[in-house]
């Protein structure tokens, strides 16, 4: 069944109002019709509606609702990604797929080290950028949320959130001994649900004062092996094991 988004103001009574993209979508190249079942999804209650169209037209899609759809695939792992700006479309690949591997939302960090750097213009262009492919990749994925991406945060705007955390990751080449498994291993038999975040270099890596100021407001930093990963498959590669090492 295909999955739509919208707010808590386009839905009243049993009626929902779909409008925007989603219309062109359905009435063009679904090309859903009256009588079709969708499932729709509150954004803001983050409800869920089986819900049969009842009239579309060029600028609306409106649906009745049949009954409440049980949320079944948020995880019990709060996961937020705190990933240093990189090249190109590298931050896409890790919302897309970082959305459908169940992240809560991704929060681009200006480094030491980052090539990329962003004027007020251009931010507000990417990350409305990032928040529509977020969107896309839920309706895809299934899931009950759309991962927000938030604005560009600095090290010091990091480091004042790190203790909103029941772990805080900081992945670093240069640390050789303390393991992410370690670090998980530490929370899990605490409690049922986990609020995790995990810090990511951009290409050319963190810099040793970085990871100091993070290790001193809380931060847990950890290696990933031998192996030299690029910035975007490490945060892939994290947001796996920590789903499989916590999720229930």
């Amino acid at each position: 069944m295909r999955k739509f988004f919208v707010l808590n103001n386009q839905i009243e009574g049993d009626n929902i109002c779909i409008k925007g993209t989603d219309v062109n979508h359905i009435k063009n190249v679904l090309r859903l019709e009256v009588g079709t079942k969708i499932l729709v999804c509150d954004k803001d209650l983050k409800k869920n509606y089986i819900s049969e169209i009842t009239e579309v037209s060029s600028e609306e899609v409106n649906c009745k609702i049949i009954e409440e759809a049980e949320a079944t695939s948020e995880s019990n792992v709060t996961l937020d990604i705190y990933q240093g700006l990189p090249k190109a479309d590298k931050m896409e690949l890790v919302i897309q797929k970082g959305t459908e591997l169940g992240v809560n939302k991704f929060i681009p960090v200006k480094m030491e080290r980052c090539i990329v750097k962003l004027d007020q213009k251009d931010e507000l262009k990417k990350i409305d950028r990032w928040n529509k492919i977020s969107e896309v990749a839920s309706k895809q994925s299934g899931r009950d949320i759309v991962p927000e991406v938030s604005h560009v945060y600095d090290i010091k705007d990091v480091q004042n959130v790190i203790s909103d955390y029941d772990l805080f990751i900081v992945c670093f080449e240069n640390e050789k001994e303390n393991t992410i498994k370690n670090e998980l291993v530490t929370i899990k038999t605490k409690k049922q649900t986990y609020k995790v975040a995990v810090l990511i270099g951009p290409e050319g890596g963190l810099a040793e004062s970085e990871v100091e100021a993070l290790k001193q407001s809380g931060a847990k930093v950890v290696t990933l092996g031998n192996r030299i990963l690029r910035t975007e498959t490490v945060a892939l590669s994290v947001a796996s094991i920590i789903m499989y090492e916590l999720e229930m």
